[in-house]
C-alpha cells in the first residue's frame, strides 16, 4: 500500500521486484487490498491508491453484512411457561434475554433478566407465575430481520438500550405477525468487530 501511495500508478509486476517476489506470490494479497477498497485496479495501468481510510471501508463493510449470515440460534420459551421456566432455560441458554412465542414460532413477547429479577423480589411462587404476565408484548419489541445490515441492528440495539433482538420472519407486517428464526445480540456485535479489527490489520 505504501508503495502504491508514494509511485502509483503502479504495475503488478513493478510492486512485485520492490518487494523482491514474484507477480504469482504477490498476485493474491493484491486482490485482497483491491476488494477491500484499499486499491484501485485498471487494466494495462496498474494500481492506483484509493485513498479511503480504514474507518470508511470498515463502515462500509458493516452496511454490506447481513444479519441472516450472523444471526444465532434462537432462545425461546412459550408463553404459556412460568417463571420458573424460563429462569432455567435462561441460564441453560446462557442468554439475558428471551423471545416468548405461541404455536408454530410466532412471537408473543420477549422477557429479559430484569423482568425476572422483579419477579423473584416480589417473593411470588415462581412455579406458578406465568411468562405472559410479566413479559413485553407485541407490539412493543423492537425486532429485525434477516435481510437488514448488521449496522442497521447494531443501531437498534444501541439507541433502545437492549443486549439482544429477536430476529424475525414477517408473516403478516399489517398485524405484526413475526416467526422468529433467530437472534441478534450486543455478543454478535463484538465478535463481528473483532472479525473485522483483526482484518483491518495490512
Amino acid at each position: 500500500m505504501e508503495i502504491v501511495r508514494k509511485e502509483g500508478p503502479i504495475t503488478g509486476e513493478q510492486i512485485a521486484d520492490r518487494l523482491h517476489l514474484t507477480r504469482a506470490t504477490l498476485r493474491p494479497d493484491m486482490a485482497i487490498l483491491t476488494m477491500a477498497g484499499f486499491l484501485e485496479a485498471r487494466p494495462r495501468v496498474g494500481y492506483f491508491y484509493a485513498g479511503k481510510k480504514n474507518d470508511e471501508i470498515f463502515g462500509e463493510q458493516l452496511r454490506k453484512m447481513h444479519v441472516k449470515d450472523y444471526k444465532a440460534v434462537p432462545a425461546v420459551i412459550a408463553e404459556t411457561a412460568t417463571v420458573y421456566d424460563a429462569i432455567v432455560t435462561m441460564f441453560v441458554e446462557d442468554c439475558g434475554t428471551l423471545s416468548v412465542v405461541k404455536e408454530h414460532g410466532i412471537l408473543s413477547g420477549v422477557i429479559s433478566r430484569k423482568d425476572l429479577l422483579k419477579v423473584a423480589i416480589g417473593k411470588q411462587e415462581l412455579d406458578t407465575v406465568p411468562v405472559s404476565l410479566v413479559m413485553t408484548r407485541m407490539p412493543n419489541i423492537v425486532t429485525v430481520t434477516g435481510e437488514e445490515t448488521v449496522y442497521e441492528a447494531a443501531r437498534k440495539l444501541v439507541e433502545n438500550a437492549i443486549d439482544s433482538l429477536p430476529v424475525v420472519k414477517v408473516i403478516d407486517a399489517l398485524t405484526k405477525k413475526f416467526e422468529v428464526v433467530g437472534r441478534f445480540t450486543k455478543t454478535t456485535v463484538t465478535k463481528i468487530l473483532v472479525e473485522l479489527g483483526s482484518n483491518r490489520d495490512i
